[in-house]
């Protein structure tokens, strides 16, 4: 498909969340500039430094910088659009407010209108009488704990790592003295809403974890012909989670572009074929990571459509297909080892063929005894990526029998999905009520399950609120996406009463563990 070419006389102002940076909003800007749209940002005062320039800085401050964006930006274009996430959003919707915005369309992602979602504690609204004590707002801190706004999770795992080695994308923490200029926005944002006359589109998550639905339904109310859109499988942060690639294709909707377009520009903008630098980089980023345990930092050198081929006979072995699929190849060998897997030593590289090859060596607590194995991996590399890993065992009768060991012993996976007599006893009156509790125990479990019993609990749900499953997955599915599309797929025919069943004894066996 070609790529239709449109006047560069459209424009867009994208405007970051709270202590963030142009990461909050994902691909958002590479997607529009794909479609003929030119992007332009801005820092929000009191960020990209440190957490303490936020203390002095006034909402009214957020508001002047993003008016003299979009003041400096708007002569250049016939068309322009103002989209805005989190904090970003309410200062898309006041912006349009109060310039009287006609010129394109104003798209909210996630708007914090209220701070009322499943993982805002109980006294949040404490907040309020802190900030009548001088001075106290200033010193006390609102940390960035897990899940950081992210449901899907290699992606949280990949910003923790992020977190822990210091990296200035995203504040760890804002000073309650600038929650409380958040609020006092949150305030403007509520007055007059009937004023705002562009077109505009409401994004938010069912599952957002910092301001539920009852802020995109306000909007919508209040915004008259907008349009909303809820989402069904990502936490707060929707432009980088699960569902990043509908809210994309939406926003190109709605600013009458074709998703199509932007995925065929994409495909045409595929990297060259690879140097040895590039290979060597690749090989070198592999072997640290590896050895270091961070098995986070392999994930963005796998290509999407990689294969990695676990060889042998035993619970950990298989054809694992996407990088999705790989969560499941690494929580199991953490999950069935108790977290005692670890590669001791990585050796040099060798050509075979179009091949790579690495020796390496591994440990694993098997009992009261420490397990050394080897075992090579093959890599083929393909377009900068690594686009298939075949991983064998060096003595594979001797390692299957370790692997089977460990699975039987580790009682870390719930064996089957059998329903327990008390849920199997629950009326058709007390269902619903036992699997939307059992949706908020999910999430409060004090052990994460692996990333194979979330891919169940997810189908199981998704089972539950819409049936079976569609024949094919959304276009432009990520990975993880289209294995647990898969997992939903393989319950066709299920009741949605057994599926509520089926969840609520899986969650019950999760929390007794």
């Amino acid at each position: 498909m070609s790529v239709s070419t449109h006047s560069p006389a459209t424009g867009a102002l994208l405007i970051h969340g709270l202590g963030g940076t142009q990461y909050d909003l994902g691909s958002m800007h590479k997607v529009l500039k794909r479609v003929g749209i030119e992007t332009h940002s801005l820092t929000l005062p009191g960020h990209g430094t440190t957490p303490e320039d936020l203390v002095p800085v006034r909402a009214e401050a957020w508001l002047e910088a993003v008016t003299a964006k979009y003041h400096e930006i708007a002569g250049r274009y016939d068309t322009l659009h103002v989209v805005g996430m989190c904090l970003g959003a309410l200062l898309a919707v006041e912006l349009c407010k109060r310039v009287d915005h006609r010129k394109g369309s104003l798209v909210s992602l996630a708007a914090p209108v209220f701070i009322d979602g499943w993982s805002t504690p109980w006294y949040r609204g404490l907040r309020k009488l802190v900030y009548r004590i001088p001075g106290l707002a200033a010193r006390m801190r609102v940390e960035e704990e897990e899940p950081y706004g992210i449901k899907n999770e290699l992606v949280r795992s990949i910003v923790k790592a992020k977190f822990e080695r210091g990296e200035n994308f995203h504040y760890r923490w804002v000073p309650l003295a600038c929650v409380r200029e958040v609020d006092r926005l949150r305030g403007f944002v509520r007055r007059g809403l009937d004023r705002i006359a562009c077109p505009t589109l409401i994004v938010h998550a069912h599952e957002d974890e910092l301001t539920s639905v009852r802020s995109a339904h306000l909007l919508h109310e209040q915004i008259a012909g907008s349009r909303m859109v809820l989402l069904d499988n990502s936490y707060h942060m929707i432009c980088v989670d699960n569902d990043r690639d509908r809210v994309a294709a939406n926003v190109l909707e709605f600013m009458g572009r074709d998703p199509a377009a932007a995925q065929s520009a994409r495909a045409a903008g595929r990297p060259a074929p690879m140097g040895a630098e590039d290979v060597e980089r690749i090989l070198e980023t592999y072997r640290s990571s590896l050895q270091a345990g961070k098995f986070e930092l392999l994930f963005p050198l796998f290509a999407e459509d990689v294969v990695w081929n676990e060889a042998g006979d035993n619970p950990v072995s298989g054809v694992y297909q996407g990088r999705g699929a790989l969560i499941d190849l690494f929580s199991r060998l953490m999950d069935y080892s108790r977290n005692t897997f670890a590669i001791s030593g990585v050796g040099q590289p060798a050509a075979a063929g179009r091949a790579v090859t690495l020796p390496l060596s591994y440990q694993v607590q098997d009992g009261a005894q420490l397990h050394q194995g080897t075992a090579t991996h093959t890599l083929r590399l393909r377009n900068n990526a690594i686009a298939k890993v075949d991983a064998r065992a060096d003595d594979p009768v001797r390692e299957d029998a370790l692997w089977r060991r460990l699975a039987a012993a580790s009682g870390r996976e719930p064996v089957g999905d059998s329903i327990d007599a008390d849920t199997l006893a629950l009326s058709a009156g007390e269902l619903a009520d036992a699997f939307e509790a059992a949706l908020i125990e999910r999430r409060a479990l004090a052990q994460q399950p692996s990333a194979a019993v979330a891919i169940r609990l997810h189908a199981y749900e998704q089972q539950a609120r819409h049936g079976d499953a569609p024949v094919a997955p959304e276009p432009g599915a990520a990975p993880l996406d289209l294995v647990r599309h898969a997992a939903w797929r393989l319950l066709a025919g299920l009741p949605a009463d057994q599926a509520q069943r089926r969840y609520i004894a899986l969650v019950r066996r999760l929390d007794a563990a």
